[in-house]
């Protein structure tokens, strides 16, 4: 056959493999190779076995050939058929041997004299070195060496910054802490035309810089002159509307405590787009956190339909028991979740709060201590390992958990508000009183009724501290967010009680026992101040007909 008709044969195999035709690709590959014998085509005739699902066949025709250890195109395809096969062992053999320092750096490598003989490679392609970096973390991380696989995935997005999934890797999988992701992206060396890329990748990293930053950050991506068109200048290019992106902004929102900004975001996005994952989980943390039990069910309903054997959709079958307080139940479909993939974090720590609402201590910890393990560089762990020892009384413990929990995450504004309890509990007012300031000034203006107890904790370390005037004001502002807080009107009546002022402590006490009855401290304490108010020789009827009025 001449070379002319046999090179209309490789543009048949290439468009069958286009058109998804693989039988037809396997068979026209096959005869191409028989005719040629060329490592070219043999590898051809091996990709097409890959895509149609032949992986043992694949591997066999590749291990088959002499040039299988020499080209490293060979070798990556026939670990990738490994990979499939979950023989995970011999995939790593299949690479062959390699060393890696903890900052990426691959050393000791016997591939040297490797070739990669690649008669169709593109102008602009993902180094394969850095793809086999990429494969051998997998590799790791499914034999449970996740400190290696960290290491592999790190020399893989050093290798080449276009190698997305493993950055992806690192970041969903809370590999690094925020310091080590920005001392990554740092080091990666991007051409002159990826300065878009550098920008996006700064934007999926953790984002606790201060306000100002992250957005500006955004902004950057933004601008309709991010990416230009060479050949008409008058084109703009923007990623603007681009749904990766807003499910970035959605989550700064969620993780700023702007849940309802998020919600709002994520509702579009899902409007836009409905099955994009990373937009999925975020609408399920904003519709938890706001209480959104028809969206949970309608979205677990649709996810357990679509996606079976996903973890996100049991967890999210998990997430609407939780939230209508079904703990036992919400436990079950977290612990499933966790089953089906034991990489994703939301599950671990959805496991261990069904536990910790049930007030099973021991269990909900070890959730948190196997999430603090898998996943170093998510500060949720340590959250809430400390805020299990704060329920249980055990503040210093409480305390070095927190802390570990800042160093991970040092803007989250529920760590600095746990540490203030934590002193506060400790009768170290002053304090908590700092760390309560230091919660505000981490939350986004204006505040949301969520933030209505941290105001609240403020007022009570103020009062602790004989600091009335401080502490009133406060009680106040946290009235500005909710009106139906028993705790804060009882806080301000005992405050103005403190002070001798009687007549508005009765007043407030009257408040909080209208909105909790059976408070038995407010009782107790609205006798005295009328007792006390009487000895000052108030007329009685005056203190009935005020009596009345909040009755």
């Amino acid at each position: 056959m001449m070379e002319e008709e046999i090179e209309k044969l490789r543009g048949v195999v290439r468009d069958c493999v286009s058109k998804h035709l693989y039988s037809s690709a396997i068979f026209f590959a096959d005869k191409v190779a028989a005719f040629t014998n060329d490592p070219a085509d043999i590898y051809m005739q091996a990709q097409a076995l890959f895509l149609g699902r032949h992986f043992r066949r694949a591997f066999h025709l590749l291990n088959a050939s002499q040039i299988v250890l020499r080209d490293l195109r060979f070798r990556y395809l026939a670990a990738k058929c490994l990979e499939e096969l979950k023989d995970w062992d011999q995939c790593l053999v299949m690479l062959g041997e390699a060393k890696v320092d903890e900052h990426g750096n691959v050393f000791d490598t016997k591939d040297c004299n490797a070739m990669y003989l690649d008669k169709d490679g593109e102008d602009r392609e993902i180094n394969i070195s850095s793809a086999i970096c990429f494969l051998r973390g997998k590799a790791y991380e499914a034999s449970d060496n996740r400190a290696q696989a960290r290491q592999w995935y790190i020399a893989a997005v050093k290798a080449d910054p276009l190698c997305y999934e493993a950055f992806e890797r690192l970041i969903e999988n809370h590999m690094l802490t925020c310091v080590e992701e920005t001392s990554l992206l740092t080091s990666l060396q991007f051409g002159p035309e990826d300065g878009w890329l550098l920008s996006f990748y700064s934007c999926l990293i953790k984002k606790y810089d201060k306000e100002s930053v992250v957005e500006a950050k955004f902004r950057e991506l933004e601008k309709e002159s991010c990416i230009s068109d060479p050949s008409d200048s008058s084109i703009k290019r923007t990623l603007k509307n681009n749904t990766d992106l807003l499910a970035c902004k959605a989550e700064y929102y969620h993780q700023c405590g702007e849940y309802q900004k998020c919600f709002e975001l994520t509702s579009a996005l899902l409007e836009k787009d409905p099955f994009h994952l990373k937009s999925t989980l975020v609408h399920l943390a904003a519709a938890m956190e706001l209480g959104q039990s028809n969206e949970l069910y309608v979205m677990a309903c649709n996810l357990v339909k679509d996606y079976p054997l996903k973890a996100l959709s049991w967890f999210a079958v998990g997430c609407y028991y939780y939230c209508i307080k079904k703990y036992d139940q919400s436990r079950r479909y977290f612990s499933k979740a966790a089953t089906l993939d034991g990489t994703f974090p939301p599950a671990w720590i959805g496991y261990g709060n069904a536990h910790a609402a049930k007030e099973e201590g021991d269990q909900a910890m070890s959730a948190y201590r196997t999430a603090a393990r898998l996943f170093p560089g998510c500060h949720l762990a340590s959250l809430y390992i400390g805020m299990e020892y704060l329920r249980t009384h055990s503040y210093k413990l409480a305390a070095q958990f927190l802390a570990q929990a800042k160093t991970i995450c040092p803007s989250d504004p529920l760590v600095y508000n746990e540490l203030g309890v934590v002193a506060y509990n400790m009768k170290e007012y002053n304090k908590a009183v700092w760390w309560f300031e230091e919660t505000l000034a981490h939350i986004p203006s204006p505040l949301s009724e969520l933030w209505e107890p941290t105001v609240v904790n403020l007022a009570h370390a103020y009062r602790k501290l004989k600091m009335y005037c401080e502490a009133i004001s406060h009680y106040e502002k946290a009235l500005t967010l909710t009106t139906r807080s028993a705790s804060t009107y009882a806080g301000l009546a005992y405050t103005y009680h403190l002070q001798d002022n009687f007549t508005a402590a009765i007043a407030y006490y009257h408040k909080a026992l209208w909105l909790k009855p059976d408070d038995q401290f407010c009782t107790d304490m609205l006798i005295k101040a009328l007792e006390e108010e009487c000895r000052r020789g108030v007329d009685p009827r005056i203190e009935f007909q005020q009596s009345e009025v909040f009755l």
